[in-house]
């Protein structure tokens, strides 16, 4: 038999552990600066691109794609190699796809903060960001399966099966919960409206969660951690139940994020059924990474790397316990719409991904620069900082969490609501932010010891280089299993029959929970009584979307007493089909808003948007003052908008997209009056005007600016309900 001889890419590995590290920086920063935001709301006030509602999106987007995407790619690409015994198929493609991977990341940090979002959770980016991470996750997968099919190792270690079933799913994921019909080069819509379009995105954003944050860092973990330790992993027979199991039930649970909404209960149910089903393979994959540090828990007393992995790996266990317990439908009537939810969510990300990242760096550098780590000490006291910083984000939001469900929810003896102003529960929970804006403090500084520590191992020791290997060429076998052998060891050498059972197996709970929502039309009632946007409400649901709004604002009054008493009559189905996308939100730092529509009038709202402390003390949301500016209302798309939506099967007429500028001017005047009855207004308006003719400028009327077209999407929450309600009576 033939010794060939070969080199692993080690390049490509740094390239990603040095963007990983970059992005980590860089976007754990932003979130930093949203969490003093909460704290300081006017921290950044009229400058529209360091608003809270367009930093968050960034925030998340880099965190996820950013540093935990280039981590999972560096912990791929080095592992893929070596348990293949093959340099990656094609040194271009590696290439192509690092460094199209990074113009993506800087797509989504320039378009994101200029306010281009289609506002669906982890998935904010425009169509023409949609179509390069589409492009560039191909050639990843060209690229891994070119790798597979040249290998040297006949079976494939279960580390590989993670990684196929994660290429598979996340471009499923990612095309089907993208399909838009574009407006112009930087807005879309989607081709799903309101109940459809939020059972497709938490199809996605669940499975998100499952498919690009744990199951490629479950194959991490099932080579790092046996690597690190030195001991092989504790049960290979677990290790294919945990697989298997795994991405079948995963798929199914996005619907436990739509609990009391309008989705339909069928399908609620049955996201409440798989989610409680998940703990069992979750569980079994925590037990299989813990259990191989067996007989070595000396060894992790003052191995670093080992510390970083068990936190990281106890971290998987607790967020995958508390995502099935989220699940059930009481607990989640406590827990939606309130910072348990966040705790929750960043138990996994710094814990679980961040963690596991951060071991898997600090045991890779020294082994590709031939050297010793810089400093085991500082490494230790990453661990320590990192550790107490989790702990002291997370435990005040669970309090927070707790503080918000219960004042929402209490009665006074006379049936009326204890805490009636929703800044009551605000003003109650600002310690917990305190705490919070510490704990992630300290766990950014714990990133810049490791950034420090890297750098100086970098420094001192040899500069990385591919690495000589050599392996025996692979004989080749008939698709026949060996007599003898069993199932799974045969599908282990066999990686297109394996990919197709994964590919099986997480379509058939995608297909079973969305095609009936998608056609079958009975499953979304239509009501007479709800009409499309007029064309200013149109173009104010867009300013919506892009300032962000959804991020601390809901539309979705679930079937509670307190609600219902709060904000008004329960969410139905009908409601949302002309919405494009859904903007049921996922966290109330303000109240619901599907019912504000003419609760207020038109002088609140403007007074609101340019100083929520003046109409609302106490408030933590930021003013947005360019709304205000002395520029017209970008109505270059509004016919284009009409006729996408006509495609979408909005009910617009010919005749209402011709005339749409004239309609939209005659309602955005109305509002202008409304505005000048108050004589503060009046006052206030004529003295900009003389100000503006004194400086040569152009006065742009108020009804042609920006803060009268988000007036009026506002005024219209919630009114198409009352006017039938009033037309029973």
């Amino acid at each position: 038999m033939e010794i060939q001889q070969f080199y692993y890419d080690n390049k490509i590995v740094k390239k990603f552990i040095y963007a990983t590290i970059a992005f980590g920086v860089i976007g754990m920063a932003v979130g930093l600066l949203l969490a003093f935001l909460f704290l300081f709301p006017n921290l950044t006030d009229g400058v529209s691109f360091l608003s809270f509602g367009r930093l968050r999106p960034l925030h998340t987007n880099a965190v996820i794609f950013a540093f935990v995407g280039n981590a999972m790619f560096a912990g791929i690409y080095y592992s893929m190699q070596r348990l293949l015994k093959a340099r990656m198929f094609s040194d271009f493609l590696s290439n192509l796809h690092f460094w199209g991977w990074q113009a993506i990341i800087l797509a989504a940090a320039i378009s994101l903060p200029m306010g281009y979002s289609s506002s669906k959770e982890y998935a904010e980016l425009e169509w023409p960001i949609d179509l390069a991470i589409a492009l560039v996750w191909v050639v990843f997968g060209i690229n891994m399966i070119g790798t597979i099919l040249r290998r040297r190792e006949r079976h494939m270690y279960v580390a590989i099966w993670f990684y196929l079933a994660t290429f598979v799913t996340v471009a499923v994921l990612h095309i089907f919960n993208s399909i838009e019909l574009p407006v112009s080069a930087m807005k879309s819509y989607s081709v799903y409206a309101g109940v459809q379009d939020a059972l497709v995105q938490w199809w996605y954003g669940h499975n998100a969660v499952a498919f690009f944050l744990t199951t490629p860092f479950l194959g991490l973990m099932y080579y790092f951690v046996p690597k690190a330790a030195n001991r092989p992993v504790y049960s290979y027979r677990l290790s294919i139940i945990h697989f298997w199991s795994l991405i079948f039930i995963y798929i199914w649970a996005g619907p436990h994020h739509l609990l009391y909404s309008a989705l339909p209960n069928w399908a609620q149910n049955l996201g409440v059924v798989f989610s409680i089903m998940l703990i069992a393979p979750s569980w079994g994959g925590m037990i299989n990474g813990l259990l191989t540090l067996r007989g070595v828990w000396d060894k992790v007393r003052t191995e670093p790397v080992l510390k970083f992995f068990v936190v990281a790996i106890t971290g998987y266990g607790m967020a995958t316990f508390e995502g099935p317990m989220l699940s059930l439908k009481n607990v989640n009537g406590i827990a939606h719409f309130t910072d348990w939810i966040i705790a929750h969510v960043h138990v996994g990300a710094m814990a679980w991904n961040g963690f596991l990242a951060f071991g898997m760096i600090y045991w890779l550098i020294p082994r590709m620069t031939k050297g010793p780590l810089y400093s085991t000490r500082l490494a230790n006291a990453h661990f320590w900082i990192g550790t107490l910083g989790i702990v002291i984000y997370t435990l005040p939001l669970y309090v927070a969490g707790f503080v918000q469900a219960s004042m929402w929810k209490q009665f006074n003896p006379d049936g009326t609501l204890t805490y009636g102003n929703f800044l009551e529960t605000v003003q109650q929970i600002i310690p917990m932010y305190w705490m919070r804006a510490i704990g992630g403090t300290m766990y950014i500084v714990g990133l810049f010891i490791l950034l420090y520590n890297i750098v100086k191992t970098v420094r001192q020791n040899a500069a990385v280089t591919d690495e000589l290997a050599e392996a025996p060429e692979l004989e080749r076998l008939t698709n026949k299993r060996v007599k003898g052998e069993k199932f799974h060891p045969w599908l282990e050498r066999r990686p297109i029959q394996l990919t197709i059972l994964a590919t099986i197996a997480i379509l058939i709970g995608g297909v079973i929970q969305i095609v009936p929502t998608l056609m079958v039309k009975s499953n979304i009632p239509t009501i007479a009584s709800v009409k499309p946007y007029t064309p200013l409400e149109l173009e104010g649901r867009d300013l919506y979307i892009r300032e962000g709004c959804v991020g601390c604002h809901s539309q979705m009054v679930r079937p509670f007493r307190s609600e219902v008493e709060r904000y008004g009559p329960q969410s139905k189905a009908g409601e949302f089909v002309y919405d494009h996308p859904f903007l049921w939100g996922s966290k109330r730092t303000g109240p619901d808003l599907l019912r504000v529509g003419e609760k207020y009038n038109d002088n609140w709202h403007f007074n609101h948007m340019w100083d929520p402390q003046s109409t609302s003390a106490g408030s933590i949301m930021p003013g947005y003052k360019w709304l205000f500016d002395n520029k017209p209302l970008d109505l270059s798309d509004l016919e284009n908008k009409m006729r996408v939506m006509q495609k979408l099967g909005v009910p617009y007429t010919d005749a209402e997209v011709a005339s749409a500028r004239q309609d939209l001017f005659e309602q955005a005047l109305r509002i202008e009056k409304n505005l000048h009855s108050d004589p503060d207004f009046t006052k206030s308006y004529q003295e900009s005007q003389k100000k503006a003719d004194a400086r040569g400028e152009k006065f742009i009327p108020m009804h042609q600016r920006e803060i009268v077209a988000m007036i009026a999407y506002i005024q219209r929450l919630g009114t198409d309900i009352k006017v039938k309600e009033t037309a029973k009576k």
